[in-house]
């Protein structure tokens, strides 16, 4: 690790200690060179495939995408960020599990639409609006029905 200061490689830990979210690793750490002090943070390199499109293009994996699409689908609807936030962290970690370079963007749609099923049926009918492009009413009410069919269940 380099001083930020003076490039210096030698430096000593002075204390470390776990991030607020629990997610990192917070370390002191003073240069023997020029004695100042600097932090540094230490994270688990999260490793997600890529993602096909439908039309064959390839793209790095977005959390930032899913969470836009979440967040639109929820406008307007009493769910809180916390919940938008723990969708996209299961949507992210499922995507993580499978443990495959490549993942279809199908796959990922399907994910985002089972975890907002559970939430807001609103929300969800909302995302399967945009995401299953419906072409007219009818395939429109025909999710409607599978949706409350589902529920009654």
């Amino acid at each position: 690790m380099k001083c930020p200061f003076c490039a210096n490689a030698e430096n000593k830990v002075i204390d470390s200690r776990i991030s607020k979210d629990g997610k990192a690793i917070r370390r002191r750490r003073e240069c023997l060179g020029c004695a100042r002090r600097f932090t540094t943070y230490e994270y688990v390199e999260d490793i997600l495939p890529m993602v096909v499109k439908k039309d064959g293009r390839r793209e790095q994996f977005d959390r930032q995408k899913i969470l836009n699409g979440v967040k639109k689908a929820c406008e307007k609807r009493p769910i809180s960020m916390e919940a938008i936030d723990k969708i996209v962290e299961n949507v992210e970690q499922a995507c993580q599990e499978i443990q495959a370079e490549e993942i279809t963007s199908t796959v990922v749609g399907e994910k985002v639409m089972n975890e907002l099923r559970g939430l807001d049926g609103v929300a969800y009918v909302r995302f399967a609006s945009v995401y299953r492009q419906f072409r007219d009413v009818g395939e429109f009410i025909s999710e409607l029905k599978d949706l409350l069919s589902k529920d009654k269940k």
